[in-house]
């Protein structure tokens, strides 16, 4: 298997993740990962509005496989110029306020951008006391500080600042020694990261996919739209590279490979799903089982939109996700592994390759009995206590 490069996977998180790009203001990360893709010489197209779809030929054509990650992350928009000079604000995608307060950003407005800092509407201990213990939490109850003069709303109008700008937050990343990363933005840009990674690892070692596999950037997952218009009619398999939720309750792990068996859209494909798992054994890559219960992803979008092809989502473990998120390399590493063996592995359901066809050579599920021969015997005990026996 072709080696992940580690150093490159951290460098270009890094600098991914310092490049701000809320849904709605993804050009400049687009810029980025094109660019990337030119270095390693692989082609590439945009949309009009900016997601990409690069290829990978392999040794055929169909049914060709596509893996996707988005390039958009949470932020926020000026809802409207208060009179105290302060800026109300509307979240773009769906994320606490609690994570906003006392987070530093950027404020990009058609004259230039501004600093500044979110803070409920009470932040002065010294003025309020208890008071500011007594704030709700809400999007309603923080505004935005800009640093520049502002003490009126047109003051505020003067530094030409406008309602429906956006707002950045700033990730304030860190790369620990042991391998964990903490960050805002992780969700998506580690996912983006890592198929790069793959990508590169795939490149470098001049072996050629099954089939074409194309490698595809959104930038409007984070509201809903994902993967609705750039699939081509040649994929059949969209394997989704996303957060995994770490949790109580949760299956996801900081550490090796989770794979998501459904979301809030339902399961995920089965055959696809049972590949991927297999190749992370196979492989000897970690790998676990989770369900997501207020989830959605790129390839919910995809469907949605009435493609018609096998997904799968395989996720490294967040802590924390959509707020101050926590991840491990080795989770980052794990799964980009897998992009690169699922990309090298052999097409299973040739009958895939055509978009209609009879049911010869149509997939089968599991369903006779089990042998109970190859179940572990399980010894019961002599006698019952006597709480059990009442």
């Amino acid at each position: 298997m072709p080696v992940i490069d580690l150093d490159y996977l951290r460098d270009i998180l890094e600098e991914l993740l310092r490049c701000p790009s809320p849904t709605g203001y993804t050009d400049e990360i687009a810029h980025r990962v094109c660019k990337e893709m030119d270095r390693m010489g692989v082609p590439y197209q945009l949309t009009r509005r900016g997601a990409i779809r690069a290829r990978i030929k392999g040794e055929a054509s169909k049914p060709a496989r596509a893996m996707v990650s988005h390039l958009d992350t949470l932020g926020a928009q000026v809802k409207s110029l208060k009179d105290n000079g302060r800026l109300e604000l509307v979240p773009i995608g769906h994320w606490s306020a609690r994570f906003a307060e006392g987070g530093r950003v950027i404020l990009f407005s058609e004259r230039g951008a501004y600093s500044g800092t979110v803070l409920p509407l009470k932040a002065s201990g010294h003025t309020y006391n208890n008071g500011v213990d007594d704030m709700p939490v809400g999007w309603d109850y923080v505004e935005l500080r800009v640093d520049a003069y502002a003490k009126t709303a047109g003051d505020l109008e003067k530094l030409g600042i406008e309602i429906g700008d956006f707002v950045a937050f700033h990730p304030q990343p860190e790369f620990l020694d042991n391998g964990y990363i903490v960050s805002r933005h992780l969700d998506n840009k580690a996912g983006v990261a890592l198929m790069l990674a793959s990508m590169k690892a795939l490149v470098d070692s001049g072996r050629k996919p099954t089939v074409d596999v194309y490698w595809l950037f959104t930038i409007a997952e984070e509201i809903g739209h994902g993967a609705t218009s750039i699939l081509t009619p040649e994929i059949a398999s969209l394997v989704a590279i996303d957060n995994g939720t770490t949790a109580p309750g949760q299956n996801s792990d900081e550490f090796g490979v989770t794979m998501s068996m459904a979301d809030q859209t339902g399961p995920f494909d089965y055959h696809l799903t049972q590949k991927l798992v297999h190749l992370c054994k196979e492989y000897n890559i970690k790998v676990r089982k989770d369900i997501f219960r207020f989830y959605r992803s790129d390839a919910a979008s995809a469907v949605e939109a009435g493609a018609d092809v096998r997904t799968a989502l395989a996720t490294f473990g967040v802590d924390a996700s959509h707020g101050y998120e926590r991840i491990h390399m080795h989770a980052l590493r794990s799964l980009a592994e897998l992009c690169v063996c699922y990309a090298l592995s052999p097409v299973e359901i040739a009958r895939d390759a055509r978009e209609f066809a009879s049911i010869k050579g149509f997939t089968h599920q599991p369903t006779e009995e089990a042998d109970q021969d190859l179940v572990p015997e399980v010894s019961e005990p002599d006698e019952l206590s006597a709480d059990a026996q009442s």
